[in-house]
């Protein structure tokens, strides 16, 4: 289709070691574009001064929170224009020098991009610390490191009964009404409630082992070598059993394997 452009922007190789400020690259690839678009604009009187010609439509290829980026540096330079069409702004004038708005502005997209991440991974978005701030932070890094871990908790261990839950209002799944089997109820097998239980127990022993040495150097390797052998193994019974441990959706994956 002639009428659809794509362009490609490797985001993580472009912005890799905090350099942000590589956006601009984007943006610069896609002004004549934009402007090109345009906006729709009204006098008072309800006469069509301007339409608009085209939309961008910003897709990462694993998550919301990138687009949500783009997409709030896209509006910014729309908004832009149009607040000097009207006067608000002179053709010299830029919203980054307008602190007030500024900050108004970037904590709006920034809401938006939590409020969207929550519904599609139950924690606020990535990356918000560029959208509040205009630059990367230590902090905000830290916020995406744990905000992931909460993600891939909930993804791995909470999220089957939500899903079943979507899947049950959407239709997706009809419920037989002779069949009296109830397909959420699962009964765990003992690798469920053991496993975990002995690689917590024998990871706290070795830390304590290294914590509290023993008389020689040797009784406390041997001791650590033991516990945390088995914390090891442990560990990788569970990854090698992971089907047992996820919380999986049941009700649409029923009807599948049946």
């Amino acid at each position: 289709n002639g009428m659809i452009k794509y362009i490609a922007f490797d985001f993580h190789k472009e912005c890799s070691r905090m350099r942000w400020h590589r956006l601009q690259i984007l943006l610069d690839m896609v002004t004549e574009m934009q402007d090109e678009f345009g906006y729709f604009l009204v006098d008072p009187d309800g006469n069509v001064l301007l339409s608009q010609e085209g939309i961008f439509r910003s897709n990462c290829m694993d998550c919301l929170d990138r687009t949500n980026v783009i997409q709030s540096l896209l509006a910014r330079r729309s908004l832009q224009s149009q607040l000097q069409r009207m006067g608000v702004l002179h053709s010299c004038q830029k919203i980054e020098e307008q602190r007030d708005f500024e900050k108004t502005y970037k904590n709006a997209w920034a809401d938006n991009a939590d409020a969207c991440a929550k519904q599609y991974a139950g924690t606020g978005a990535l990356k918000t610390d560029f959208t509040r701030t205009g630059k990367r932070t230590v902090l905000g890094v830290v916020m995406d490191g744990w905000n992931s871990t909460i993600r891939y908790y909930k993804n791995n261990f909470s999220d089957g009964f939500k899903q079943d839950s979507i899947d049950l209002f959407l239709g997706n799944y009809s419920v037989d009404e002779t069949d009296w089997v109830n397909p959420l109820h699962d009964i765990k097998d003992w690798k469920f409630f053991t496993l975990p239980v002995i690689m917590v127990v024998a990871f706290s022993m070795c830390i304590i082992c290294l914590v509290m040495a023993g008389d020689t150097w040797t009784e406390t390797l041997a001791y650590v070598l033991f516990w945390g052998t088995a914390s090891v193994l442990t560990g990788g019974l569970i990854l090698f059993n992971g089907p047992d441990f996820v919380d999986a959706p049941r009700l649409v994956q029923k009807e599948k394997l049946d």
